[in-house]
């Protein structure tokens, strides 16, 4: 079969017994990927190189049936060509994903044209190689941000007011305010504002009752907050407004939008380093300032990358010198398993029950 954008894709597996997770019962359609990452490498290789556009969106918004949209979006987007990871929940889309850029204009326009997603703001990406992605991934969850805030609902009267990148630099030169970065430590580590304060957590659910314990004796000065596109912010602004901090204030369009606004606008950059991003290209460089160590033998760097031990899959920074002497992974027990024949890898992780992927996403 080939799409709208000249890619070719792999026959429908035929049905089996039992009913997959995201297989239409009424067409028997196969509404999800099968291949392996190896596999998916292997096809993209072989295809024609096809010139892509990486972008960011997110809107919370009541969708009545989360599961039936995300399957008219896989139908749509598949033959459109579009990959990436897009979350869907009752409260809204979250959704990183890239396109080609043949079909960008009709991408957009089909999606506005939905009831709801009129006027989507779309953050491009800073460094778009258009290898961001390898699949398409669409979920329905019951959140799409993991913040461990329950059923909370986004209320307008008390949403953190959104600054332009412009509006967002002069409000740091003001004496007293307070930044805070509401990114996770593995994000914070390599790239952050000047003067944030970086909460060491690794995962944004433990976040939010740490900073707005740090800022326990704070509620009256000004509090900017920022993240990598905004969408944790837009809760953790409210979260923090009910909690009696009235003077928060939010990045508008978080790192992504705020490094398109310095190049454009000649603004000075007072976010340094990396901006981390959760696919493929794991960062976009924003400045050249490096602000990491190496986690194996502290040298300068920002080189993040996920152990290449499958069963391990850490991530980590590493520098150039020791990815060459462990053949990127975290350390000599998994280069040495690395290097093992695939079926041995795979009867190793089989084998322990207790190994565990720890990839952050």
């Amino acid at each position: 079969m080939t799409t709208r954008d000249g890619v070719s894709r792999p026959p429908a597996m035929p049905t089996g017994k039992r009913m997959a997770k995201h297989r239409n019962p009424v067409r028997k359609e196969m509404l999800h990927n099968r291949l392996s990452r190896e596999q998916l490498l292997k096809q993209i290789a072989a295809e024609p190189p096809v010139p892509r556009r990486t972008l960011s969106f997110y809107r919370y918004l009541k969708i009545e049936n989360p599961r039936d949209l995300r399957d008219e979006l896989y139908r749509e987007w598949s033959e459109l060509g579009v990959r990436g990871r897009i979350y869907l929940a009752r409260e809204g889309i979250n959704a990183q994903l890239s396109v080609p850029l043949a079909n960008l204009d009709g991408f957009r326009a089909a999606l506005e044209g939905r009831p709801g997603f009129g006027s989507m703001r779309f953050n491009p990406g800073v460094e778009d190689d258009g290898n961001s992605f390898l699949k398409l991934t669409i979920k329905v969850k019951r959140y799409i941000v993991n913040d461990g805030l329950g059923d909370f609902e986004l209320d307008a009267s008390v949403a953190a007011p959104h600054l332009k990148p412009l509006e967002f630099n002069r409000a740091l030169e003001e004496p007293g305010t307070v930044v805070v970065d509401m990114r996770n430590q593995y994000e914070s580590e390599v790239g952050h504002f000047e003067g944030a304060i970086c909460p060491d957590v690794p995962t944004f659910r433990e976040e939010l009752p740490i900073v707005a314990d740090m800022l326990k004796d704070k509620k009256d000065e000004k509090i900017l907050i920022y993240c990598t596109g905004g969408i944790r912010c837009e809760k953790a602004g409210a979260y923090l407004r009910k909690q009696g901090y009235t003077n928060v204030y939010q990045l508008e369009g978080g790192v992504i939008n705020y490094a398109h606004a310095v190049k454009q606008e000649g603004l000075p950059s007072k976010f340094k380093g990396k901006n981390f991003v959760f696919d493929e290209r794991l960062g976009e460089r924003i400045t050249d300032d490096v602000l990491a160590k190496c986690h194996i033998c502290g040298a300068s760097s920002d080189r993040q990358i996920n152990c290449a031990n499958e069963g391990c899959h850490v991530l980590m920074v590493q520098c150039e010198a020791c990815g060459e002497k462990l053949n990127n992974c975290c350390s000599e027990e998994c280069r040495e398993i690395s290097l093992l024949p695939p079926e041995k890898r795979r009867e190793l992780r089989k084998a322990d029950p207790n190994l565990k992927n720890k990839a952050w996403f």
